[in-house]
């Protein structure tokens, strides 16, 4: 594994392509898959990504027991046996794992190293953390800085075989790997976004490959290989996987990953502001999608950084409803409960009743004979949400509706998170590659930023004509969607596979049938983005997730399922398509 300064494939940067895999999308995904990415095919480069806000959340409540952690511990156990894998392979590592303690993260890779008996050069990527820079607010458990890859490629270029990180952006794993490799500047804005575009399609594993996909059913994804990408020197890519492993690799698959947690046209970072609306995607043969067009401007003169902190207290009871009458039973127990909140004095401050009527008449099955009635209930003080809900949904189990019981014991309450996105100065973020032999490098910002100011909406095609007959069906049947969380927004993509298709959707889906088919966001900000070239819609809902996934706002927290929801509601389609 010995470093060349011209890159870092061992091959200096000729014509070849630098091969980047990924291992993990989320700090708990599949353990095995270092192993299976290492062994199943060539690779240059293997990439993790483990943090998420909820993460840095977990983190965080870590930290606070134990100040020498803060780290994804099992990136560690994985690096037992993939460490001498890759050094056989001659493969670098570069991973987020580091969270909230990259330095001590790298201290105990290189301890592990000398315990297997596999001699690697480690560095580490810092200044992200700006806990310590205060003035934060109450209560912050972390904030940190969403860093670019320039400290990854100086880590690299001087060697190191593993490079761990904190917050970095989840793309930036990539795109520093490239830049390192093929000797970008900062002012190659077209290749930095053509290995953006590649990383946000790599950062979640096994949603480029068939994971989580609306057409599932066309691939079998019971065990989908890791997505890799094979990099040129003008930023295009193409998307594959190991031979012989499971799920596919699709155009569809692709588009999908490409909408998931994105907005607009312009998709900042703090190297590149990559343009969603240049992209331009072609099969190349089964299991390859190439990725080419994509065109960079300056980033933004602000990066974004995240803070977490504990909002409080929450609990939950989930009665069930069996049977008849299942709307008054939901009634009756709704006023013995709150009943109990006036009896005591101590009513929680955020009380929220949901009805769910997942009953059906005359069920052969007991369950699909019930409804569920959830109680959710949030306040700063932990008696508020735990004895006295507790306390009251127990007193209830012989004194209210026939049928009565609930999903599990109420419990005492649980303390709940919140996540808050900020945007700090790019001049006022350090960040730092600390290098294989311990020199400090300081990673200056990008000299020339520009606003990220929207772009005007793209011309739409030619509609199709209006005349044609029509079908009341489920969205789904031609149209994918993928859907995910920032902080409290949502974004719903949704996408169709044919030009006709997309001359029907991109009129026919506006915002105001959007809240209709979704009447969660009725009251809600929706904002619309056109990507013509991806034959996609992007709806931005700001608010549908209160305070991010940590503060389990509502049923589905993460926004994962909305996409789905969305495709089983019912318009006028064209028949022609269907």
């Amino acid at each position: 594994m010995d470093g060349e300064p011209d890159g870092i494939s061992g091959r200096g940067v000729s014509g070849r392509v630098l091969r980047i895999g990924n291992a993990s999308g989320f700090y708990g995904d599949r353990f095995d898959a270092v192993r299976e990415m290492l062994t199943g095919g060539p690779l240059d480069v293997l990439t993790g990504d483990y943090l998420a806000e909820l993460t840095m959340l977990i983190l965080g409540r870590g930290r606070l027991k134990d100040p020498g952690r803060g780290y994804a511990t099992t990136f560690l156990r994985q690096m037992e046996e993939g460490l001498g894998l890759a050094a056989e392979r001659g493969v670098r590592v570069v991973a987020n794992a580091g969270g909230l303690n990259p330095a001590g993260l790298a201290d105990a890779v290189r301890v592990l190293a000398e315990r297997v008996g596999v001699p690697v050069r480690v560095a580490h990527v810092e200044g992200d953390d700006l806990l310590a820079r205060g003035g934060w607010g109450e209560g912050v458990l972390t904030a940190n800085a969403y860093l670019g890859g320039g400290g990854i490629a100086a880590c690299l270029r001087a060697g190191a075989d593993v490079v761990v990180t904190g917050r970095v952006t989840d793309a930036a794993l990539v795109s520093g790997a490239a830049a390192a490799h093929f000797g970008w500047r900062p002012t190659d804005l077209d290749q930095l976004a053509g290995a953006v575009v590649a990383g946000h399609v790599l950062e979640c594993g096994t949603q480029a490959t068939g994971g989580n996909y609306a057409f599932f059913g066309a691939h079998d994804i019971r065990h989908p290989g890791f997505p890799l990408a094979e990099i040129a020197a003008d930023g295009s890519s193409v998307i594959t996987k190991h031979p012989g492993t499971g799920g596919a690799v699709t155009t569809g698959t692709v588009t999908a990953q490409l909408l998931y947690e994105t907005a607009g046209a312009r998709y900042p970072g703090p190297d590149v502001t990559a343009r969603l609306d240049t992209v331009r995607l072609a099969a190349e043969g089964p299991d390859r999608v190439r990725i080419e067009g994509v065109r960079g401007e300056a980033p933004p003169p602000a990066v974004k950084a995240g803070l977490t902190r504990l909002g409080g207290w929450r609990n939950e009871v989930a009665f069930v409803l069996t049977g008849l009458d299942v709307a008054a039973k939901a009634e009756l127990v709704r006023a013995q409960m709150e009943a109990a909140f006036d009896a005591t004095g101590r009513r929680p401050a955020e009380v929220r009743w949901t009805l769910a009527r997942t009953d059906r008449a005359d069920a052969d099955v007991q369950e699909e004979a019930s409804a569920l009635l959830r109680l959710v209930v949030r306040d700063t003080d932990q008696d508020a949400v735990g004895r006295t809900v507790s306390g009251a949904a127990v007193e209830l189990a012989l004194a209210s509706y026939p049928g009565f019981h609930v999903t599990a014991p109420p419990g005492k309450g649980a303390p709940y998170g919140v996540f808050e996105a900020v945007t700090v100065d790019a001049g006022d973020v350090p960040h730092t590659a600390v290098l294989p032999d311990g020199t400090r490098v300081d990673i200056q910002p990008p000299e020339i930023t520009r606003g990220l100011e929207r772009l005007p909406d793209p011309e739409l095609p030619e509609p199709l004509d209006t005349a044609l007959p029509t079908r009341r069906a489920p969205l789904g049947l031609i149209a994918g969607a993928r859907s995910g969380d920032k902080g409290g927004s949502a974004n719903v993509g949704v996408w169709v596979r044919t030009e006709e298709a997309w001359r029907w959707l991109a009129h026919a889906l506006t915002v105001d049938l959007f809240r209709q088919l979704l009447p969660e966001t009725g009251t809600l900000p929706v904002d619309r983005h056109v990507l013509p070239r991806l034959r996609a819609l992007n709806f931005v809902v700001d608010g549908l997730l209160g305070e991010g996934v940590a503060a389990q706002a509502r049923f589905d927290p993460q926004a994962k399922a909305v996409g789905e929801w969305l495709r089983s509601r019912h318009m006028d389609i064209p028949e022609v398509l269907l």
